[in-house]
C-alpha cells in the first residue's frame, strides 16, 4: 500500500481518472482547472516554451463546470478538450506528458473551483502515490495563465531538489499593458495588484511571521504535505487562502520568487470575490478608486506582534496591563477576558518561547488577521484609496518613492518584496 493509498480511499472525491502509469522520473505534476476557456493553447505554449527541468513533469487539465452552467459555457468546454487534443498530436515532442480528463457537471453541493482544483490535485496525488514517492510536487496553477520560462527548472531546483521545504507560494505578476484587453482593465489591475502587495508589506510591517501570498494559481505543495494538510478544501472561491492556512502551521512553507507566474486581468463572474470580480466591480463602476485596509489597522497588529515572542515571561498581572495599552482596535476585537484566557491557556499548553510562539500564531493566524481587520474597518477606520494608503506604508516603513503613481508604487512593490525588507523601529 502506497503512503496515501489509505487517505485517496476515503478523502478523494473521485476514482482514478488517468489510466496511463506514470513515469518514473516524474518530480512536478502541475494541476489546470478549466471551465469555459476554449483559448487554452496559450497555457499550453508557455508551458512547452520552458526550460525543461531535472525530472520528468506532467499537466493534468480538469475540465469541469457547475450544476447550472450554461450551454454556451458547456460548449466551450468540448471545444477546450478538441483544442488540448489538436495540440497534443502538434506538440508530440514537448517534455512533458499532458492529460485531460472531463469531470462534467458533478452532482457535489457547491462544486466550484475548490472542488475543481481538489480533483486534478487529488489525482497528482493518487500517481505519486503509485510512484511512492510523497516528495513529488504537485503545481497548482489556472487555465489564463503564463509562466516564465524557467518556470519548471525553477520548482525542481528550488523545491523539489530542497526536502526541508514542503509548500509554496509562487512569484506572480498581473500584465501592466497590451493589446489583449482595454486600457481600462490594465489600469484596474494595477491598482488590485497593488492591494495585494500593501497587504502583503503591511503584514511584514506588523511583524507577522508568516507573511505570504494567496493566489490559487501560484501555489505548490508536496504530496506528503498535501495528505497531512487534510488536501484542497470543497470552498467555491478563496479555496487557496484556507489551503494555504492548513499548510503553513505544518512548517516548510516559503516565498518561491526566482521564477514567475502571469495571471490574466481579465473580467470573470465565476466567483464573488478575487482578481476576476474585482476587476468586473471596477468596470461596472468606471472612475472608482479601489479602497483598501487602513495602514492604522497593521499599526495596531504591530504593537501586538512586535511584544508575541516576550507574552510568554508575562504573570497574570503584566498580562492584564498589556492589553489595557493595546489600542482601541485591537480591545474591540479581543475582550479582556478572551486575551487572558487565551495566553493562560497557550501558556500552559506550552514548554518555551518557540512553542508558545508556534501556538500564539496558530491562534492569531492569517485567518484571524482578516477577521480583525474587517472588524475595525467596520467600527473604527475608514478603508482609503489604495493608493494613498500604499505611500503611507513606504514612508512608514523607511522606504522613499518619489511617486504617487500607482503604477510606481506596484513596480516598487514588486522590487522590494523579493528582496531584504528592513523596516525602521
Amino acid at each position: 500500500m502506497g503512503f496515501a493509498a489509505a487517505w485517496l480511499e476515503k478523502r478523494a472525491l473521485f476514482t482514478e481518472r488517468i489510466k496511463e502509469s506514470p513515469d518514473r522520473g516524474t518530480g512536478i505534476i502541475v494541476v489546470v482547472p478549466a471551465y469555459n476557456e476554449p483559448g487554452i493553447s496559450q497555457l499550453l505554449g508557455s508551458l512547452a516554451s520552458c526550460i525543461p527541468p531535472g525530472c520528468k513533469v506532467e499537466v493534468i487539465i480538469v475540465i469541469n463546470a457547475p450544476a447550472d452552467a450554461g450551454e454556451e459555457a458547456l460548449l466551450n468546454n468540448r471545444h477546450c478538450i478538441k483544442n488540448i487534443e489538436s495540440w497534443k498530436k502538434v506538440n508530440k515532442s514537448t517534455f512533458f506528458r499532458l492529460y485531460v480528463f472531463d469531470a462534467g457537471q458533478p452532482a457535489i453541493n457547491g462544486w466550484g473551483v475548490g472542488l475543481a482544483r481538489k480533483t486534478g490535485m487529488d489525482e497528482a496525488l493518487r500517481r505519486f502515490d503509485a510512484l511512492e514517492n510523497p516528495y513529488g510536487v504537485i503545481v497548482c496553477l489556472d487555465s489564463d495563465c503564463t509562466v516564465e520560462k524557467n518556470y519548471f527548472a525553477s520548482i525542481c531546483d528550488e523545491f523539489l531538489i530542497r526536502k526541508e521545504r514542503s509548500a509554496c507560494s509562487i512569484s506572480f505578476e498581473h500584465p501592466l499593458s497590451g493589446n489583449e484587453f482595454p486600457e481600462e482593465i490594465y489600469n484596474h489591475i494595477i491598482l488590485y495588484e497593488l492591494h495585494l502587495r500593501y497587504y502583503l508589506q503591511g503584514l511584514r510591517y506588523s511583524c507577522f511571521p508568516y507573511p505570504y501570498h494567496t493566489v490559487g494559481s501560484a501555489l505548490a505543495v508536496r504530496a506528503n504535505q498535501y495528505v497531512r494538510a487534510g488536501g484542497m478544501n470543497r470552498k467555491q472561491a478563496g479555496e487557496d487562502f484556507y489551503f494555504i492556512q492548513k499548510l503553513v502551521p505544518l512548517g516548510g512553507y516559503f516565498n518561491l520568487d526566482s521564477t514567475t507566474v502571469y495571471p490574466s486581468p481579465r473580467e470573470s463572474y465565476r466567483v464573488p470575490f478575487g482578481t476576476g470580480a474585482t476587476i468586473t466591480k471596477l468596470m461596472q463602476n468606471g472612475g472608482q478608486l479601489l479602497l483598501t485596509y487602513n495602514v492604522d489597522g497593521f499599526r495596531e497588529l504591530r504593537s501586538l506582534f512586535s511584544t508575541a515572542e516576550t507574552l510568554y515571561q508575562f504573570s497574570n498581572a503584566k498580562l492584564k496591563l498589556h492589553y489595557e495599552n493595546f489600542p482601541r482596535g485591537l480591545r474591540s476585537f479581543i475582550s479582556e477576558e478572551e486575551w487572558l484566557h487565551k495566553i493562560a491557556e497557550i501558556k500552559s499548553n506550552t514548554s518555551g518561547k518557540e512553542s508558545f510562539r508556534k501556538r500564539f500564531y496558530d491562534w492569531f493566524n492569517m485567518f484571524r488577521i482578516v477577521k480583525y481587520l474587517n472588524h475595525v474597518h467596520e467600527e473604527i477606520f475608514e478603508m482609503i484609496p489604495v493608493a494613498e494608503a500604499a505611500s503611507e506604508l513606504l514612508k512608514i516603513s523607511g522606504y522613499k518613492l518619489n511617486s504617487v503613481n500607482p503604477k510606481d508604487q506596484l513596480n516598487f512593490f514588486r522590487k522590494i518584496e523579493k528582496g531584504p525588507i528592513c523596516f525602521f523601529s
